[in-house]
């Protein structure tokens, strides 16, 4: 049986991997590691990478794996997802990938700038009717800027055509440097071993005959960005109640 809720915190405050901010470690203050992940948590000065909104922490453990040479950092908010990930890393001794507990919106109290050189946004929501909490709108953008060395990339690997179709028209307004843009990635024959890492939920989403989109681009040379003034068609899937969603993935 799964464990539940409660024995997950409990494993999760036990865990070295892990760290948790308490509120007001980050809210409009700096956290203590800010400046220090790589110096005081990896002790190495190795790239950092990012994944915004982890979910269960399969993609940066994945990457973690593929790349010993480079530093991963899992972020959420929700500890009994990320456990999954968090206990996966502990048990096999992958020590460059650790786990933060919070909010995104505390990113620039928990990383200074230009201490990241990667950041991904793996399947997150697509916010569809608030765009200052779309993760790759010009809010997190801005963010993002600031905490990503000049040329860092921003990948985004999505299920959702509402938010690939949002970030690739972004893109194209603030003229942005894309690397890729393709709306079926395994169709495209992009995807190469790492982009081919699944997550829970976007295996989900292939069984129900989505197709996965991803984008890579760079923010370099940019200081102000422009929100697209368009219509964009909604998911219609995702408008699903939840218990709706459920029922469908039971099938």
């Amino acid at each position: 049986m799964a464990k539940n809720k409660l024995a997950k915190f409990a494993d999760m405050d036990a865990l070295g991997n892990v760290f948790q901010p308490r509120h007001e470690e980050v809210f409009r203050t700096e956290y203590k590691l800010k400046g220090k992940w790589g110096k005081n948590v990896f002790k190495n000065d190795n790239p950092i990478v990012l994944e915004v909104g982890c979910g269960k922490g399969e993609y940066a453990v994945g990457l973690a794996k593929k790349f010993p040479n480079k530093n991963f950092i899992g972020l959420d908010v929700k500890g009994s997802r990320m456990w999954t990930g968090a206990t996966e890393a502990d048990r096999e001794g992958i020590n460059n990938v650790i786990f933060i507990r919070t909010y995104a919106e505390f990113l620039e109290s928990l990383f200074a700038e230009g201490e990241l050189s990667e950041i991904w946004v793996t399947f997150a929501d697509p916010q569809m009717k608030k765009a200052s909490k779309r993760l790759t709108g010009t809010r997190f953008l801005g963010i993002y800027k600031n905490i990503l060395k000049e040329d860092g990339i921003i990948h985004l690997k999505t299920d959702s055509p509402f938010l690939y179709t949002y970030t690739s028209i972004l893109t194209k307004e603030n003229d942005f440097e894309v690397f890729v843009d393709t709306d079926n990635l395994y169709e495209s024959g992009m995807a190469d071993d790492i982009l081919s890492i699944r997550t829970f939920y976007e295996q989900q989403w292939l069984d129900r005959g989505k197709t996965i989109k991803y984008i890579r681009f760079s923010l370099k040379g940019k200081t102000e960005f422009v929100e697209p003034d368009v219509e964009i068609e909604e998911d219609d899937y995702r408008s699903y109640s939840r218990s709706k969603r459920t029922q469908e993935n039971a099938r």
